[in-house]
């Protein structure tokens, strides 16, 4: 089974790609093998997620793959960042697409004792693929030419499943997907994506970023009032205010099958009733979160 994913993406390319990637995200990209794939966010000064994105860094490159809508404003956050740096910031976003493939032992060429990230040829063209937990599951994105997309989702066969499938099985797992589900704006540890979290995106050992001294004192301290829980209910829009006893107590993200993550208090009462968008919905709690 799998699901075409609307995405965008950027290469970065130079001698400094590394080091420049690695002073803007919060994952550890130089301590990654290449090849090899990081989950990271891309940071304001105050700490909040302004993007976040999938690094896969190979000999030649640094590919940052995004949500749709997402390449345009981080190209241009890294380009206000060059200043004597040996970088190229390219869009690749129209030329390249992204199929999730649920299940990783049903891509022909997938290597399931690899890396992370791994190239070979798929449906006439060399593709670039990368371990990645969508639904609870470890699947593996694809990324293609557009051009060459026919051919790679026959070379797949299977059954297509619709979005809104994948989002409902990634829900119940309790998995962000942090523009989808209107998480931009926030601090990752309040969304799940701490270490430990159910996208653990954060290292706190690599060294200098855009907002790492926020990160610093948040490890130090070891709170934050906030933090990524499950919605059960129907009806409400990406990010719509949770309220409970009266009070906005948080932001619902998106909602399928009848289920949403939401950033709530941590102060609420287990299986508490709220209201999203004046909508009746009740608290679940994720484990990861626990």
């Amino acid at each position: 089974m799998w699901t075409l994913l609307p995405s965008g993406g950027l290469r970065v390319t130079g001698a400094d790609r590394v080091d420049f990637v690695q002073g803007q995200m919060t994952g550890d990209l130089r301590g990654a093998a290449t090849p090899g794939l990081v989950a990271c966010a891309f940071l304001n000064v105050r700490g909040q997620i302004e993007q976040f994105a999938r690094a896969y860094k190979r000999a030649d490159d640094v590919y940052l793959h995004l949500d749709a809508g997402q390449a345009a404003p981080l190209m241009a956050r890294l380009k206000r960042y060059i200043i004597f740096d040996q970088v190229e910031v390219q869009d690749v976003s129209e030329t390249l697409g992204t199929v999730h493939v649920w299940e990783a032992g049903t891509v022909p060429g997938w290597n399931a004792d690899g890396p992370d990230a791994q190239s070979f040829e798929l449906g006439g063209g060399v593709i670039l693929a990368g371990r990645v937990n969508r639904t609870g599951t470890p699947g593996v994105d694809l990324h293609y030419l557009t051009r060459h997309e026919a051919e790679v989702l026959a070379a797949l066969g299977g059954e297509a499943a619709p979005l809104d499938t994948l989002d409902t099985a990634r829900i119940r797992a309790g998995i962000p997907d942090i523009a989808r589900d209107g998480f931009l704006g926030v601090l990752p540890q309040e969304v799940g994506l701490d270490v430990g979290g159910p996208l653990p995106a954060i290292s706190y050992r690599k060294g200098c970023y855009v907002g790492q001294e926020i990160m610093a004192r948040l490890e130090a301290r070891g709170v934050t009032r906030y933090h990524l829980a499950q919605l059960a209910g129907d009806g409400w829009a990406v990010g719509a205010d949770v309220t409970h006893a009266g009070k906005v107590v948080g932001q619902a993200g998106l909602n399928a099958g009848g289920l949403g993550l939401a950033r709530l208090r941590k102060d609420l009462p287990e299986n508490a009733e709220v209201e999203v968008g004046g909508t009746p919905a009740r608290l679940q709690s994720l484990s990861a979160q626990t």
